[in-house]
């Protein structure tokens, strides 16, 4: 028979109980990541994220899990619902708290109901789904978010009344290249020969870029690390500081085999730099700063440096994060992002249900021209 609980936080649960279940999906679900976040106190409920995964045990052994969060905010969610709050302020509701099934501040899709290799996925997700409604309606809580999922646990979720919601990421896919100029002989003339002005520059101010992951990270850079996600935070008036410095020794202590930074320095000095995320046969991008302003930086040290590691390591494909229009042009292409949505009060739920038919309508119209228009030429053209 099923058990279903809430944990204290992820924390309370043991590594390899709660890493048994994400197995080889996302590494933003592992423990490791979501206790560092815990620790750190860069979530908690005076962050308005409050942790409180939801479990699922049979015979006492976990069986199925999702990392839910009490919400007190729609910050660093990334599926934005802010105008959804507002609607329900102009109509007399209360919005928050709310639930949410995803990782904070992180804007990476995968798996949100982790369960036991082996054992059918659906039903347990449909498990935990209802279970989610359920926590909803008896605790008086507006909503219930499922952000960044799969496609078909939106599809057990709409099952269940959630509301599907579509969105989209560019995301680079490889196609078997073995190097960089190959890649590169995928676009027009004109594009192509843009960005080979744009790797040289970076050669003709005295920049070199240098990539390490793992135990290859020399340890003097990682206080360099936050420094850089400080630079774009303070840099961006609408930029929110989710993360602090005790966050990024975390993960140095704990995470770094997932890790793999990109540097630009001239003459010894560093200029800017990324934080990378590698798990299988993807590599995630995830904290940009450049702390001196140099033309083409953010290209070559996001953007370029990651895919030539990509093609090196022979790795799949590259996700280089939210936003971001000028991704398609340098052969990164559109992909659906899933989220689905629970809303408790009739009337707002009617309206934004209506809202996401047009919504999902725009987006996969939006995805397919981007994709009939992308700036790599089919192979062999």
């Amino acid at each position: 028979m099923s058990e279903i609980e809430l944990a204290e936080s992820v924390g309370a649960i043991g590594r390899d109980e709660w890493d048994g279940l994400v197995g080889d999906g996302s590494p933003f679900l592992e423990w490791d990541f979501l206790v560092s976040l815990e620790q750190a106190g860069c979530v908690g409920a005076s962050s308005g994220w409050e942790p409180r995964p939801l479990l699922v045990r049979e015979g006492g052994a976990l069986v199925a899990a999702c990392p839910l969060y009490v919400k007190g905010n729609s910050e660093g969610e990334f599926v934005f619902d802010f105008a959804w709050a507002e609607a329900a302020h102009r109509a007399g509701l209360r919005y928050y708290p709310k639930l949410l099934v995803g990782v904070p501040f992180t804007p990476v899709a995968g798996a949100r109901f982790l369960v036991r290799r082996g054992i059918d996925r659906g039903r347990y997700a449909r498990l935990l789904g209802n279970a989610l409604r359920e926590l909803c309606a008896s605790n008086g809580l507006s909503s219930v978010h499922v952000n960044f999922c799969l496609e078909d646990e939106m599809q057990w979720l709409a099952s269940l009344g959630f509301l599907p919601r579509i969105g989209f990421q560019y995301h680079w896919r490889n196609d078997g290249y073995t190097s960089f100029d190959e890649f590169t002989a995928r676009f027009r003339s004109k594009r192509r020969n843009q960005i080979a002005r744009e790797r040289r520059s970076l050669a003709s101010e005295g920049v070199t870029l240098e990539i390490a992951t793992g135990d290859e990270i020399p340890e003097a850079v990682f206080p360099d690390l936050f420094r850089i996600y400080r630079s774009t935070v303070d840099k961006n008036p609408w930029g929110r500081q989710y993360l602090n410095a005790r966050f990024f020794e975390l993960l140095r202590d704990r995470f770094r085999h997932r890790l793999c930074v990109v540097l630009a320095r001239r003459d010894g000095a560093l200029l800017a730099g990324t934080v990378n995320v590698l798990k299988g046969n993807a590599l995630y991008g995830r904290y940009w700063g450049a702390l001196s302003e140099i033309r083409n930086l953010h290209y070559n040290v996001c953007y370029y440096a990651a895919v030539d590691h990509c093609i090196r390591r022979g790795l799949e494909r590259f996700e280089p994060g939210a936003g971001g229009d000028y991704k398609q042009m340098r052969g990164f292409d559109a992909t659906p992002t899933f989220s689905a949505h629970f809303v408790l009060e009739p009337r707002l739920a009617a309206a934004i249900e209506h809202h996401l038919e047009r919504e999902r309508a725009e987006a996969a119209s939006e995805i397919r021209w981007l994709r009939e228009h992308s700036a790599l030429k089919p192979r062999g053209s």
